[in-house]
């Protein structure tokens, strides 16, 4: 055995020094390294140091309550020069930050920045097409976020007469990343983890960068005593070993620690409970579960999207497709709540930079994703609006490359509708549209996608829209929807309307449907 690795959190946090580039690994709060985090913060608090480091972490970190996720950096004054990550949303104070210009931020795919740490090990840039045309392309914004960031990080680059975004070979000076166990050696066990998010890239970067690797864990054990096929992070690479109080390793925010959420157990789950109420959002999940097939591998995002897992189970074919999960895990049953992140049940947990390197090469045949704000040309934008910074996640790896792709959202924002004898009533219009002119931020490039020939179809509670020749075109109209006064009056362009337009699907407005499943299988015969 070599040198003793353990140390303290306030040990841990004299290394961190001003300038440097720091990393974090997390999804919601599962899987962060809270007492390292709030060790540097308590530096910072007392001795005004570090100063003016870079902060970069990848997945939605936070829960969207202040002094969580990225907070207890980001919201000290001088402590965070720059961030870099793929979602900002869920850390108040971060959000604060940008919205205040005081911070340098870039807002990157959340794919490529896990993959980004593996390139940096291997001395490499990463090569990408992911993000062509988005905002994160360096012609529009570069994935800049704030007025003050001035450094253009990606650059456009063509090989073999092909466009591609090289993203930066950036040097990382201290990874920060947690296990459940470590051993004497710092070999990382994460057993009782969710899920195992990017933590061998991120410490292969600092390693390779001459930076270091801090490990929170919630147990030491005696070398030797780990299964090496269990360890995720080898100990020739962790520098040191921080042992953590229990109220900084909770396993999710909402739990300190359950077996199932790990997978350690697989638990039988109420099939009998009760069908989630007839409303316009079931209407919308109903109808987007229409396009699913069995034998295929989906994913889907959150809110909306993901009443269409719910209406499959409700339908009775919740095991004919495998559902993925952003952070690496595949099949089971999603947990939302304070939970968020875990699965239940899972089939396989695999690292974010993989499950990316999966996402990118097309792996997926469905995914079902979010409307934000959506133009006449298809740009669909759920990264920014206003004050209301969120950035893209895996939303970009995701919907650049995967063939079929239903966006789903009700029409307008702040509307009131009912379903009511199989037709939609509008009880009260909207305060806004979320079909505008032009897009806020591209988030999704609908000229991308049609370079690409992928099928994209726009569900609302309203109608049905799908990208045709470069623009939006209604193919579908909702049962008792006027299609003046409740769809084109209601965007701010007049969409084409399709010679063939056609009533959805009567029977997704009933309270009982029952014929999702003939619906699929007829798809395989």
């Amino acid at each position: 055995m070599g040198k003793n690795k353990v140390i303290s959190q306030k040990q841990a946090a004299a290394l961190v020094k001003d300038g440097d580039l720091v990393t974090a690994q997390s999804i919601g709060m599962a899987g962060y390294p809270m007492h390292l985090i709030k060790g540097v913060q308590k530096r910072f608090q007392e001795q005004s140091h570090p100063r003016d480091i870079t902060f970069m972490w990848s997945c939605g970190l936070g829960n969207w309550t202040d002094g969580q996720g990225a907070d207890p950096l980001v919201g000290e004054d001088g402590l965070v020069k720059r961030i870099i990550t793929g979602y900002v949303g869920a850390s108040p104070a971060a959000v604060k930050r940008v919205n205040d210009n005081s911070v340098e931020a870039y807002l990157m795919p959340q794919g490529a920045i896990t993959q980004m740490y593996r390139s940096i090990a291997g001395h490499k840039p990463l090569i990408s097409q992911v993000g062509l045309k988005t905002f994160v392309d360096p012609r529009l914004d570069g994935s800049k976020a704030t007025t003050i960031t001035k450094e253009e990080l990606i650059e456009l680059v063509k090989i073999d007469d092909k466009e591609y975004l090289r993203y930066p070979d950036l040097k990382v000076d201290v990874a920060l990343i947690r296990g459940s166990y470590a051993d004497e050696n710092g070999n990382l066990s994460i057993r009782e983890e969710i899920s195992t998010l990017e933590l061998l890239e991120a410490a292969s970067a600092a390693k390779n960068s001459g930076g270091i690797v801090i490990a929170q864990v919630a147990h030491l054990v005696e070398n030797g005593s780990l299964d090496p096929k269990e360890v995720v992070v080898p100990g020739g690479i962790v520098d040191y070993i921080v042992v953590s109080p229990q109220e900084d390793h909770k396993q999710t925010q909402g739990v300190v620690y359950d077996p199932a959420l790990s997978n350690q157990i697989r638990v039988v789950l109420d099939k009998d409970k009760e069908p989630l109420p007839l409303s316009p959002k079931k209407i919308i999940a109903r109808r987007a579960a229409m396009e699913l097939e069995a034998n295929t591998v989906i994913n889907v995002g959150v809110g909306t999207p993901d009443l269409v897992p719910v209406v499959a189970q409700e339908e009775g074919i919740g095991d004919l497709f495998t559902s993925t999960v952003e952070n690496g895990v595949w099949g089971g049953s999603p947990v939302s709540g304070l939970d968020f992140g875990a699965v239940y049940n899972a089939e396989a947990s695999i690292s974010m930079a993989n499950h990316f390197d999966l996402y990118d090469g097309g792996v997926l045949d469905l995914t079902v994703l979010g409307i934000g704000e959506v133009d006449q040309a298809g740009n669909d934008n759920v990264s920014m609006f206003g004050n209301q910074v969120a950035g893209p996640g895996g939303f970009i790896n995701i919907s650049q490359n995967t063939q079929n792709i239903v966006f789903v959202g009700t029409l307008t924002v702040g509307g009131k509708s009912h379903v009511e004898n199989g037709k939609v009533i509008i009880d009260k219009q909207g305060k806004m549209p979320k079909f505008v002119k032009h897009v806020s931020q591209v988030t999704f490039s609908g000229e991308f996608a049609t370079e690409k020939g992928q099928n994209i179809l726009y569900v609302t509670e309203r109608g049905v829209f799908d990208l045709h020749d470069n623009h939006l075109r209604l193919i579908e109209i909702a049962p008792g929807i006027d299609l003046q006064k409740d769809i084109i009056d209601q965007m701010e362009f007049e969409p084409e309307v399709s010679k063939n337009l056609v009533e959805m699907n009567p029977d997704i407005f009933q309270e009982k449907w029952g014929k999702l499943a003939d619906i699929v299988n007829a798809k395989t015969k």
